[in-house]
Parts: C-alpha cells; structure tokens; sequence
C-alpha cells in the first residue's frame, strides 16, 4: 500500500465516536498519538497548541463536577460560538443531527429524546479519557488555526492506532469551569475538549456516516 493510499484509508476510518468503551488507554499510546500530532505545520513555528489528558478516574470526577455546575452555569465559552448556520451550513448540521437522532431512535418531535441525546455531550459519551486543547491568548485567531490543524493530525493519529476520538466545542461552552477543574492558565484559550477511546461499535450512535461536500462545492480553480 502505497502512503496516499495508507492515508485515504486512515482519512475514510475516522469518525466522530458518540459511544465508547470504558476501557482506559495506556498512557504510552496517548503520548504516542500526541507526538505524531506535533508534527503539523503552525505560523513561524510557534506551536501552541497544549493538551490535558484525563486518567479514566479524573474523568469520572470530572464528569460529575460538569454535571453539577451546569444546574447553575451559563454559557461562557473563551471563543464565541457561531452567529448562526445559514444556507448550506445549516443544512449539513440538520442533516447530521438527523442522522444521529435516527441511529439512536430518536424521532422528530421527541424533545425528551432529543434532549437525553443532547446531554451525552457532557457525560463524554462514555469515554475514559478527555483532553482539553487550549492556545496561548496572544496569538489570537492564528494559535487558532493552528490548533486547528493540530486537532486534525490527532484525530487521525488517533484512528490509525484504532483510537476513537471526537472533537466536542458543547463542552467548551463552560471554559471558566474548565479553567478552575484543569487549572489553566488566564492566558490559555480554551478551544474544545476531545474525548478518546476505543468506540463501540455495537452502539447504534456509532452506525452512521456523515458525507463530504463534492470538490464542486469545495474547489475553484482559476487560470
């Protein structure tokens, strides 16, 4: 297998897990993933991007603290969340959350299903490790960017070690609790807290697929 093909296939593995295991991660495997993540490109070198990784018992306290600060907490993210969805953005998060509502049984109209789907967001779907990834404050929308691409690398060093993985900005809605649980720094931005595992995949939240815009939608090329 040639390297292009080795990375479509790690490319078409990965997913957004919505059910995990509960069986904890050796360290040296996340330390593996990390490292491999590092090696992404950022603006003059700056690397900003700093993670911490839960053991499977900090996430279960962590688990139970979110739970009881969200009764009284609002909303407080570092970075604010989108104005709105409009257009097609809008309809491919429609129809992403569709197809999770339909996996899990979940019909239009059920509110209380809706919601008991909505707040597996905070219990981490069931897996045993969280990170939180943060950039330095200063560098502003470029730490973004680059903690984007270092997001990226992680969740597909993480699938290439069938490591399952999902990106979760709900949970960076509660940064000042974040803040305190962690111990992060002011100058730290939070940006979204990743949970990882091995995934179920007996689990019906696990049994779809989202789609890709065709290169029509994605590409334009000039001259």
């Amino acid at each position: 297998m040639s390297d292009a093909e080795a990375l479509t296939r790690i490319l078409d593995a990965r997913f957004s897990c919505r059910a995990f295991r509960p069986d904890p991660l050796p360290r040296e495997l996340i330390e593996e993933i990390v490292s491999d993540s590092q090696k992404v490109a950022s603006w003059c070198n700056a690397q900003p991007w700093q993670l911490v990784v839960t053991s499977a018992e900090e996430t279960d306290r962590l688990r139970a603290e979110l739970a009881e600060e969200m009764t009284t907490a609002s909303h407080t993210p570092d970075i604010p969340f989108p104005e709105r969805y409009s257009g097609v953005y809008n309809q491919r998060r429609s129809t992403c959350g569709w197809q999770l509502y339909g996996a899990v049984g979940v019909e239009k109209g059920d509110r209380d299903g809706s919601h008991r789907q909505m707040m597996e967001n905070f219990r981490f779907f069931g897996a045993p490790h969280v990170a939180v990834l943060t950039s330095e404050a200063e560098l502003g929308p470029y730490g973004l960017v680059d903690c984007g691409g270092f997001l990226t690398a992680l969740t597909l060093a993480a699938a290439a070690r069938d490591v399952a993985t999902i990106p979760q900005a709900a949970l960076a809605s509660y940064a000042p609790f974040l803040h305190r649980f962690f111990d992060l720094a002011e100058t730290r931005t939070v940006i979204c807290v990743i949970s990882m595992g091995r995934a179920d995949d007996a689990h019906p939240a696990n049994s779809f697929r989202t789609t890709r815009a065709g290169l029509d939608e994605t590409l334009r090329w000039q001259g």
